[in-house]
């Protein structure tokens, strides 16, 4: 089969970011690759300026609140409004997070921070806490991973996500030591549960304060010698980081999971094992790994296109990429994340979301197949997601929110405004005869197709807008739309 230049740039745009914009996507037919690569690296180049959603109410209450002991200080009163408002402002920040993947410039930014608030799953209620492992995340996201280790592992948010707040000397707490090891460098397999005792005793100490700041207690650091992965000496955190980070394992752990999140969740050995290779060579440069593996050859090979589930806040980031809309309820976006199986900042355990067919079940295929119309047909929809209370982190409050939400939802619809001027110029140059390929062709990434006659029974003829407004839409609602 020959590949078409725009369904590589396509497939590119879909795995670096998340899919094609309306007012570009007709440009994808003759700019190459190389150089749609190097725009999105241009695009990403800025340092992003930090999302902020934290209230000043809630500025109010912690300001001079400066550790965990003068929290205690604070009435029954001031801590549940404090709670309150944390769960209302991580829902803007979901929001908010989500608006940049859809709009911001910065695609290639926005897909490694997904990428990366997988790999680092962590679920705290505070905001501050959450809104600065964000900001840690997106500002390293394709930098050097040692940096960007380093400030997720001495991040507020992971620290008492992980527990290591109680990690003191004497009476060490393994918790944080044993998942920085499983979860965010070597894997599995690959140490011994004495590696893990010496760590958590390196990382003894290790603490915060109330305003986000990493505090190092050093009267609750164990001194004693330690031996770590074949090595002896007086380690602190920073020392079991580094080791960790000679370790050639790590660079293919990591290697690994990139490739199953961004190429294919086939291994091909040989290839991660090179990937690796060059990326413990490069001292961990996260964007030359991307650059092996976006300007590769083998990346726009056919059996690596169009095989990749969307996560749900792909598909939702995707669909409003392409059609520029106005939602006239944004929770909806919520209640969507949900009940497809990944909200935003609460990831079901410290592993993160599994992805791949575990997106799909008999509930959540429906669900997706039906969001095109919900969102531009003025449908109304009465979703009542089960609750789960490990992914909800034991807020029933939050439960009870979402079914405000839900009910708002069912009374109003999600209505949008699409603005189908826009899309309707993707085609302008298309004859009619050749639209529906076209339209096909910019909608799916997959080899199959739905019939064009079969289609063509449930298209809208009355206009060339609502002919391809029409397509859009149903070819939007197949199950291969579900697949980039």
């Amino acid at each position: 089969m020959l590949l078409s230049n725009r369904l590589k740039n396509q497939h590119l745009l879909w795995r670096a970011g998340f899919g094609p914009m309306a007012e570009n996507a007709a440009a994808l037919d003759t700019i190459s690759q190389k150089k749609m690569w190097e725009l999105l690296l241009h695009t990403s180049s800025k340092k992003p300026e930090k999302i902020d959603v934290a209230t000043n109410l809630l500025d109010g209450l912690v300001k001079g609140v400066n550790d965990l002991v003068q929290l205690e200080k604070l009435t029954k009163e001031q801590k549940q409004a404090m709670r309150k408002q944390s769960r209302d402002d991580l829902k803007n920040l979901n929001l908010r997070w989500l608006d940049e993947m859809i709009n911001s410039e910065a695609q290639l930014r926005e897909k490694m921070s997904l990428f990366w608030h997988g790999h680092f799953a962590c679920r705290v209620i505070n905001i501050y806490y959450q809104q600065q492992l964000l900001d840690i995340v997106r500002t390293n996201a394709f930098g050097k991973f040692s940096d960007l280790l380093t400030g997720v592992s001495k991040s507020p948010a992971m620290l008492q996500f992980l527990n290591n707040q109680q990690n003191k000397k004497q009476h060490p707490n393994e918790n944080f030591a044993r998942e920085v090891m499983e979860l965010f460098t070597m894997g599995r397999g690959n140490y011994s549960e004495k590696d893990v005792k010496e760590a958590a005793r390196a990382f003894t100490g290790w603490g915060f304060n109330l305003q986000g700041e990493f505090v190092f207690r050093p009267f609750q650091h164990d001194t004693g010698s330690k031996t770590f992965l074949g090595k002896t000496g007086n380690f602190d955190g920073d020392d079991i980081i580094n080791i960790l980070l000679e370790q050639k394992q790590t660079a293919v752990f990591i290697t690994k999971k990139i490739y199953h999140f961004f190429v294919n969740e086939k291994e091909e050995d040989l290839k991660i094992a090179l990937l690796a290779k060059r990326f413990y060579e490069s001292g961990y440069d996260i964007k030359k790994l991307m650059g092996d593996i976006f300007t590769s050859d083998w990346f726009y090979e056919e059996k690596n296109i169009g095989t990749k589930i969307k996560s749900p806040v792909e598909l939702i980031a995707g669909i409003r990429r392409l059609l520029p809309l106005e939602l006239q309820n944004d929770n909806a976006q919520l209640l969507f994340q949900r009940a497809l199986g990944q909200i935003l900042f609460y990831p079901p355990n410290v592993a993160g979301w599994p992805g791949g067919k575990s997106w799909i079940d008999s509930s959540t295929l429906m669900l997706r197949l039906r969001i095109p119309q919900i969102i531009t047909a003025n449908e109304a929809i009465n979703i009542h997601p089960k609750n789960d209370d490990d992914v909800m982190m034991g807020q029933m409050t939050e439960n009870k929110m979402m079914d405000k939400v839900n009910s708002s939802f069912a009374a109003k619809g999600s209505t949008a405004t699409v603005d189908w001027v826009a899309v309707a110029t993707i085609f302008e140059s298309i004859p009619r005869e050749n639209l529906l390929p076209k339209i096909s062709d910019t909608i799916l990434q997959t080899k199959s197709r739905i019939s064009t006659v079969l289609l063509g029974k449930y298209l809208n003829n009355e206009s060339r807008e609502n002919y391809i407004k029409s397509a859009i839409i149903n070819l939007m609602s197949t199950p291969e739309y579900q697949l980039c």
